[in-house]
């Protein structure tokens, strides 16, 4: 990671913040060879045990098997991210740079058995599918189709020992080469560049 002190974030209440709106991670292993990797959702949890990350993968795949042979894990949560050019800058003859958030959360995971993988897919599926409402909640679902696809998951919960991160948002820039990037950013057709913008204002 790349770890400039005034790039990282100090507040362990934004940090959790941002893990949480940003919960798609790419989860990281190790299989003895190459590193693996996914990309899946995750619930994030802080209480007074720590952070954890619960989700769930499939068992046929190198990463399950990476992560039953070796349970120390990396999971990474990414949000917005927008090129900054020069051309902004107070002295534009100078390199261009990329603005983005990133938190890298290493831990050890947990492969889970049966009962509490059921326990993992409930409670996901009814955070994004209304229980009362929905035809596709969590209970709605045929027992026999639920036994058949539990048996091919594991649900999992990772246990955060360090968490690190980079928030990049031109902290190391003036006050006006500040204002003109936010401007610029404003202006932009992609969403990532106004949401960067939007970011750099909060922050100040």
């Amino acid at each position: 990671m790349y770890k400039v002190p005034y790039f990282e974030e100090k507040d362990a209440a934004k940090i959790l913040t941002f893990m949480q709106a940003h919960s798609f991670i790419t989860l990281i292993g190790y299989d003895g060879v190459f590193p693996v990797a996914t990309q899946i959702p995750v619930h994030v949890y802080q209480d007074e045990k720590g952070t954890r990350l619960v989700g769930h993968v499939m068992k046929k795949t190198d990463h399950y098997v990476a992560y039953a042979k070796n349970e120390n894990v990396l999971a990474l949560f990414t949000g917005a991210h927008a090129y900054v050019s020069a051309s902004v800058y107070e002295n534009p003859a100078v390199a261009s740079t990329w603005n983005y958030s990133s938190v890298h959360a290493k831990g050890r995971i947990r492969l889970m058995n049966t009962d509490e993988t059921r326990e993992v897919i409930k409670h996901l599926t009814n955070s994004y599918e209304d229980p009362a409402e929905s035809p596709a909640a969590f209970h709605k679902m045929d027992e026999e189709y639920i036994e058949k696809n539990l048996k091919a998951i594991s649900g999992f919960e990772i246990r955060v020992d360090e968490i690190n991160s980079v928030f990049k948002l031109s902290q190391n820039h003036s006050a006006a080469n500040k204002a003109k990037i936010i401007e610029h950013l404003s202006e932009s057709n992609d969403q990532n560049a106004t949401i960067v913008a939007q970011q750099m204002k909060e922050n100040g």
